[in-house]
């Protein structure tokens, strides 16, 4: 394919504003299209700048509430927009419903969107009657109605924005997040890494990484642990991540006088030092679109217990590369006590999803898959 001009739209990245793991995958799949396309990035942040070939233009949004911010975001990242649209962009990317008033303004140009996930997917019914709710969910039901295709990041996702959004079938693409593996491996001395959060080097570490929020299912895995420890007591938990049910996980933990560490939001470098230190990732998710930190955890080498939901149902292979349980305290205690006393298993696991992780999801296999997408249109 001829060098293509393509514009990002997205509210976060790894460079400006940095929230969750949109920033990691947009970021990633844009610093992969550079290397042979012209890609420029519009997000929130200040200052423009340009990292590993990707140019970022960015704004200072401003508003009552997170609807109301999007919306002057997007506005404001299309002035940007225009300001470099000569010669003209070949094909332009949105990511999320954060930026579908861009792809309002723009929906006469060569236009893909991505669903990350959906607002019912982050929250079920529990937030029907919530006015944002319902704003979010439209917007997410508009951007699939006038994006020239569609990309998803799962099969499960694919069908729900089809059942949610009623897109058609031929319009929607499903391509995965991916990684870059080798930064999420590394040879480190487990016991010592153990012995700095205060696990003694022979203990079996069992890890959670993500945002302390419902949907991640903290709350599962930390009700799962006193089943845990009566199948082996001497278990230790740390969970790495911040969220809204942190104070609450905390104060749980500690009237329980569990063995259980919360980190909050480690640096990279430390997160890899850790990842690759753990036994065990337990993913406790009650709704996973894909799950990057399962491809994290594979890139370490290291054994999986995870919901058998979404991303992470569609990916593992039961028994194989990882363990698949169902979103309760009882089955995901089931799941680690399985295999925590096999350590032969918990290593053949991980090796196993490493290999998966070097055949299907790296970034150059990714970003062909997104490219063939631009070809359609």
């Amino acid at each position: 394919m001829e060098s293509l001009k393509i514009a990002f739209f997205c509210w976060e990245s790894l460079y400006t504003e940095r929230v969750g793991g949109l920033a990691r995958a947009a970021t990633h799949l844009a610093e992969e299209l550079a290397k042979k396309h012209e890609v420029h990035f519009f997000t929130r942040g200040t200052g423009d700048l340009e990292v590993n070939g990707v140019k970022y233009h960015c704004c200072i949004p401003h508003g009552l509430n997170i609807v109301d911010y999007c919306r002057d975001m997007s506005l404001k990242l299309v002035g940007k927009f225009r300001e470099t649209d000569s010669p003209e962009f070949d094909v332009l990317h949105f990511h999320d419903w954060h930026v579908v008033e861009a792809l309002h303004e723009l929906q006469d140009r060569r236009t893909v969107f991505t669903y990350h996930s959906t607002e019912y997917g982050r929250n079920g019914n529990n937030f029907g009657d919530w006015w944002e709710f319902r704003e979010i969910s439209g917007k997410e039901w508009y951007a699939g109605l006038i994006a020239r295709r569609i990309t998803a990041v799962s099969n499960v996702l694919k069908n729900e924005i089809m059942w949610l959004y009623s897109i058609p079938d031929w319009k929607i693409d499903v391509v995965p997040n991916g990684i870059h593996p080798d930064k999420f491996y590394a040879e480190v001395d487990a016991g010592a890494v153990k012995k700095e959060y205060g696990v003694h080097p022979f203990a079996p570490l069992i890890f959670f990484a993500g945002r302390l929020v419902y949907q991640k299912g903290p709350d599962l895995l930390l009700d799962a642990v006193p089943s845990m420890l009566r199948h082996r007591w001497d278990l230790k938990f740390l969970f790495a991540g911040d969220g809204d049910m942190r104070n609450y996980l905390e104060k749980k933990a500690a009237d329980m006088n569990l063995p259980v560490r919360f980190l909050g939001y480690l640096p990279d470098r430390e997160f890899v030092r850790v990842l690759n230190s753990a036994d065990i990732v337990v993913i406790p998710s009650r709704n996973e679109p894909f799950g990057l930190v399962l491809l994290e955890a594979w890139s370490a080498k290291r054994c999986v217990v995870a919901t058998d939901v979404g991303g992470l149902s569609e990916n593992i292979d039961n028994f194989y590369d990882g363990i698949k349980v169902y979103p309760t305290p009882e089955s995901i205690a089931w799941g680690v006590n399985y295999i925590v006393d096999d350590a032969e298993g918990v290593r053949l696991m991980g090796e196993r999803g490493r290999n998966k992780v070097d055949r299907k999801f790296r970034w150059e296999v990714v970003a062909r898959k997104i490219l063939e997408v631009y070809r359609k249109i």
